[in-house]
């Protein structure tokens, strides 16, 4: 299971556990869901550390793979490109010739 997956069924699982708890208050159920959301979220930020650290680590090595391609494709690019020139320029030197 992916990290991002993980941490993101973790803050869904904190959110509905603590408006679970707050079912039983008998206040508003908008100001439930507001209280879920912010008490989910200030708890997620100590219990899903890992999880979101583990997630962080995923997307930065996604980020340098993309770039390591983005690199690898400009540079096949670039050597297609003067290839091509270089294709161009023999062409027009044999046409020369007689």
């Amino acid at each position: 299971m992916s990290a991002a997956l993980k941490y993101t069924l973790g803050r869904i699982g904190l959110f509905v556990a603590v408006l679970a708890a707050l079912w039983l208050v008998d206040v508003d159920v908008f100001l439930k869901l507001i209280l879920a959301l912010a008490f989910s979220a200030a708890l997620s930020f100590f219990l899903l550390r890992g999880w979101r650290d583990e997630m962080a680590q995923e997307m930065a090595e996604a980020t340098e793979r993309r770039k390591a391609e983005k690199e690898r494709l400009r540079a096949a690019l670039a050597g297609e490109d003067q290839q091509s020139g270089e294709d161009q320029q023999s062409d027009e030197s044999e046409r020369r010739q007689p």
